[in-house]
């Protein structure tokens, strides 16, 4: 319990208990004298049981403020920062920058959901926009920018998802679409297919993730889109693409821009014009995933090591391409019949011969 100063802000903090509850707040200055000053008349209210926790506020902080803070944050810890979640910080910045976070509530994140169906945009973008923004003010009650009641007070439902797209290729379609793909973007659409990695995951991967001599392909979490490790088992296919690869000792990369020696940022332009060329309509790059799980499924593997593969978290997630497999269904009901053939059969023949009446036939 005292006076401490953040290393951050060079603001000195207090931390106190009362009625064995402890506090921290803020006495806004970084100059020493004055924050002793503070200090004591703090303890002083606290002596005279005058001091309340709803007299003390916050300081106010904009959101541009806590945007700038959590982008520091988050950007070399989430793996999604790179890809998609700068950009959403961004728009939410466009909109509220200015805006104390204390003023915030339910109803403003629901007008942001009203907004975006209002624009026609799918209910799955705004989820994410305001998934990011709770995550932001849960930071901000850690990092005491914002209170947990206000926090609190500014949570709304996510809206039911209608959009669980399932497009994948068939066989002829594949190999349509790698006959179509320019040089650089052949081998990248080839591991797709193969893998069922992540767009992310391919571009960035590198020759020390690969293990050609045991067959595995090792993501790291920093790697994974769910941050937890997972081999992906190189087949024949991959092998020789893998090993046709010239290794440049300058370059961690499989996958890169020869001029720079840099991953590709991107594959947008490029994959587009394949997909023109083979005349495949409705289709995106993450749907290649969606191929590789839906070949699987259909070959007859089951959905446990599909999920695996996949480096889905739980197996709901996996059971869309459930039906892809209705095979699954009538073997299940053969390997009973296989064992109980014996008597079934046995005591129908046995009910006939007698007379009796049965209530099932074959």
């Amino acid at each position: 319990m005292g006076l401490y100063k953040r290393s951050d802000s060079g603001t000195w903090w207090m931390t106190f208990s009362v009625n064995g509850k402890s506090y921290r707040r803020s006495t806004e200055t970084s100059d020493d004298r004055l924050a002793k000053r503070i200090w004591g008349k703090l303890q002083g209210q606290i002596a005279e049981k005058k001091w309340f926790p709803e007299t003390v506020a916050l300081p106010e902080y904009t959101f541009r403020e806590l945007a700038t803070k959590y982008e520091e944050w988050a950007r070399g810890r989430q793996r999604a920062f790179k890809t998609w979640k700068q950009y959403v910080i961004k728009t939410l910045v466009s909109r509220y920058g200015d805006m104390y976070i204390s003023g915030f509530n339910m109803s403003v994140a629901e007008q942001l959901q009203s907004d975006y169906l209002a624009m026609g945009r799918k209910p799955s973008t705004a989820n994410r926009l305001v998934a990011v923004l709770g995550h932001m003010f849960t930071k901000a009650v850690d990092w005491e920018m914002m209170s947990k009641e206000t926090a609190n007070a500014s949570k709304v439902k996510l809206l039911p998802e209608h959009n669980r797209r399932l497009r994948y290729l068939s066989n002829e379609e594949c190999h349509a679409l790698i006959d179509s793909c320019d040089p650089h973007l052949k081998p990248i659409v080839v591991s797709a297919l193969n893998t069922g990695m992540l767009k992310g995951e391919i571009l960035n991967l590198k020759w020390d993730n690969v293990d050609l001599k045991h067959g595995f392909i090792k993501l790291d979490c920093l790697m994974t889109k769910n941050g937890e490790r997972r081999e992906i088992p190189i087949n024949g296919t991959l092998k020789a693409l893998l090993q046709g690869i010239t290794r440049r000792l300058d370059v961690p990369y499989v996958f890169h821009d020869p001029s720079s020696g840099k991953p590709y940022g991107d594959v947008k332009k490029s994959f587009k014009s394949a997909l023109t060329n083979a005349k495949i309509r409705d289709f995106h790059f993450h749907d290649l995933r969606h191929t590789f799980a839906s070949h699987l499924v259909m070959a007859g593997i089951d959905i446990t090591t599909v999920k695996e593969l996949l480096g889905h978290k739980t197996l709901t997630m996996t059971l869309r391409y459930a039906h892809l497999a209705p095979s699954h269904k009538v073997k299940a009901v053969d390997v009973l019949d296989k064992a109980l053939s014996g008597n079934f059969h046995d005591s129908f023949t046995v009910g006939r011969e007698r007379g009796e009446r049965v209530l099932v036939s074959s």
